[in-house]
């Protein structure tokens, strides 16, 4: 009888690529990595925002919250759980990307804010001058963290293609939200800001045929990444790239799309989409949400590339399932409690 109070035994995390190290019972795996010094990608710690989602290649877990509320259709038929609500039942081993793979190496570096320019009437872009280059694939982000803000970093995609020590992040506000109000009313040049990454499996893949990308709201940070380095790189694959926003005041970044389509190597078609625009402004664009044009201009897609809020996306997936885009070809950052997101 007394066997059924015997206390629980530890067991050992492997992350791929990175190494090994004990958990102790009723540990996380998110706390057991950070505790052993590990660059383990996070935010909210209350699985709220699957920062910290990793892959479960080996072992068992126990989840403490369900991570079906948060993690698309696809992870979770790849067995991708929640780092921060998986306490070990046997011994695990999980893949992190971006972490794991040892494609771009972590580091984290004390910067300080060299520029803040108004984008919209909700966002601005951050430019942060940092000691030495980071090294990242555009689609990937990074934990952002500043003096006055106390309750934790928040993460932001890249907004550019890497471009020596300099490196930006659009940051759009939520009411109430602590980094993204600092952000947009009181951040300023000179201002100290640290770097953590880079983080993420969003990126650029090899592939032919034309690529479909969807961006809403900030979503436009990372997918602009991927393009303007793409372009650099005169990649040649057709491109269809559909925006979606509230109102016209809500479009950014017209000028650096120009640029990207003038100078692309192969077709490229932007199309804008206004979801909230006045029935009597001059607008003559397209009317709606994304996902309402997706049958019509993507029909020949063969990769897509999307990041927004979840809805948007989930919406867009499944619409792209319907007309036979399998999953190996759709590449979602879905922003959950991150940029649209981390406040």
């Amino acid at each position: 009888m007394f066997g059924l109070f015997k206390s629980a035994k530890p067991h050992t995390l492997t992350i791929e690529g990175v190494g090994e190290f004990t958990v102790n019972p009723k540990e996380t795996i998110l706390s057991a990595a950070l505790r052993q010094g590990v660059r383990f990608p996070y935010s909210c710690k209350v699985g709220g925002c699957a920062t910290c989602k990793c892959q479960l290649k080996g072992g068992k877990v126990k989840e403490l919250t369900s991570s079906a509320f948060i993690l698309s259709a696809e992870d979770l038929d790849n067995q991708f759980i929640l780092g921060c609500q998986s306490q070990l039942k046997s011994d695990v081993t999980v893949y992190v990307g971006g972490l794991s793979d040892g494609s771009s190496e972590v580091k984290s570096l004390s910067g300080e804010i060299a520029a803040v320019e108004r984008l919209t009437q909700d966002m601005v872009r951050v430019s942060v001058k940092l000691p030495e280059p980071l090294n990242y694939l555009p689609g990937q982000y990074a934990l952002v963290s500043v003096p006055s803000i106390t309750s934790g970093p928040r993460s932001y995609s890249f907004a550019t293609a890497p471009k020596g020590d300099t490196v930006d992040f659009f940051i759009r506000e939520v009411p109430g939200g602590e980094m993204s109000v600092w952000a947009n009313q009181s951040a300023k040049a000179g201002e100290n800001i640290t770097i953590d990454g880079p983080y993420g499996d969003f990126y650029l893949r090899p592939g032919s045929g034309e690529m479909l990308m969807l961006a809403g709201g900030s979503g436009l940070a990372p997918v602009l990444a991927i393009l303007e380095d793409a372009m650099a790189h005169k990649i040649d694959r057709d491109v269809i790239f559909i925006y979606g926003a509230r109102t016209q005041a809500d479009l950014s970044c017209q000028e650096d799309i120009a640029q990207i389509a003038s100078n692309w190597s192969g077709a490229f078609r932007f199309i804008p989409v206004l979801s909230e625009e006045p029935e009597d402004s001059d607008w003559e664009g397209l009317r709606g949400l994304v996902t309402d044009f997706i049958p019509e201009k993507a029909a020949a897609v063969t990769q897509t590339y999307m990041c927004g809020p979840p809805p948007m996306l989930d919406a867009a997936e499944a619409c792209l399932k319907e007309h036979n885009l399998s999953n190996d070809g759709i590449f979602c950052d879905r922003f959950t409690n991150r940029s649209y997101n981390n406040k």
